[in-house]
């Protein structure tokens, strides 16, 4: 067990992710989300509040390495959605890995959520982004919560650390952001970037040939199955050790993950990411993703790319989700800052 300073530590580095919330009721497939009171620009004011800035590199999400391979699709994927991404052909693939925050120096060994970001190369120069962490759910259901907790993390000057007080005062009143941090608490940080599985988070919508909509939340498995660090490695582990281990492992074979589908039935929530569905929901192999080659990320290919989720080719559709939807806006103004080196 861990104790209450150290579970609100947890919960600083896991919320460390593009995410928002403004209610801790449940919402159902079918309920309104919820009006966002913040402008991108003032969660990302916050954002930089709370994490800091280095000039010209991301806002969140800063620490990783880039990617390229291939996907190949399914016939049971191209049964729920249209979309050329099951086409079965081998489709071009840029990505990402990384560790959430702001922090360029964080050590590869943080309770921390772990991200993949790809974009896939479709036929006729369209896009598709998939946007990952290795956790099923958000902390939080909308951007006026997001920015709430933004302000919490805020580091107080005496300390150089968020206030363990305004952060338990966030969460007693938002319930529903403690999820994301007791699982983090509760599962041992990955051993490295390809021994996790990832998770879609949001709901989507799989439109297949016939124009039907199929609620679906994915998540890629790695079929190298899982591994994480034991106590004692996460104490002796260097600074740095998860992208030249993914260098390293390349160079010898690709690295797999099946993207399995879940299929949501009627009530199933479908705009509040705090919620992960039923196991038990009908699930399909809708295709896998093969890991060719990782470099780092200076020059790189993955280096200038907005992996914003809501670039989407057709056959795969946003729900309402006010988490998902307000993610574009503030992604852009993050990227516009990047490139133009604040």
């Amino acid at each position: 067990m861990i104790c209450m300073k150290q579970k609100l530590v947890v919960m600083a580095m896991a919320t460390l992710v593009m995410s928002a919330g403004a209610s801790a009721q449940s919402a159902s497939s079918s309920a309104a989300p919820a009006p966002s009171n913040v402008e991108p620009g003032q969660l990302m004011q916050s954002m930089e509040a709370a994490f800091g800035v280095h000039p010209g590199q991301r806002r969140n999400h800063i620490k990783g390495t880039c990617v390229a391979g291939e996907f190949v699709g399914t016939p049971a994927g191209a049964k729920l959605s249209r979309s050329a991404l099951f086409s079965g052909k081998p489709v071009p693939v840029v990505g990402r890995f990384s560790l959430g925050g702001g922090d360029p120096k964080i050590a590869d060994s943080a309770v921390t959520v772990r991200g993949m970001a790809m974009e896939f190369r479709l036929p006729g120069g369209n896009l598709q982004h998939i946007t990952m962490i290795n956790t099923p759910t958000f902390p939080v259901e909308n951007p006026a919560q997001f920015n709430e907790l933004l302000i919490a993390l805020e580091p107080d000057p005496k300390t150089g650390a968020p206030d363990p007080a305004k952060l338990k005062q966030f969460l007693a009143a938002h319930p529903t952001a403690v999820s994301q941090g007791k699982y983090l608490a509760e599962h041992s940080p990955p051993r490295n970037y390809f021994s996790t599985t990832y998770f879609s988070v949001h709901t989507f919508k799989f439109v297949d040939a016939k124009g039907a909509e199929h609620p679906v939340k994915w998540r890629f498995v790695p079929r190298g199955g899982e591994s994480v660090l034991s106590a004692a490695e996460i104490k002796a582990a260097p600074r740095d050790f998860l992208e030249s281990n993914l260098i390293a492992r390349t160079k010898k074979s690709p690295i797999e993950w099946d993207m399995v589908v879940y299929v949501g039935q009627p009530g199933d929530p479908e705009t509040n990411p705090t919620q992960a569905w039923p196991e038990s929901r009908e699930r399909i192999v809708a295709g896998t993703l093969s890991v060719t080659q990782a470099m780092p990320q200076a020059g790189a290919a993955c280096e200038k790319i907005n992996f914003d989720p809501l670039v989407m080719a057709e056959g795969i559709a946003p729900t309402r989700d006010p988490v998902l939807l307000f993610r574009s806006p503030a992604y852009a103004i993050s990227f516009g800052r990047r490139l133009s080196g604040q």
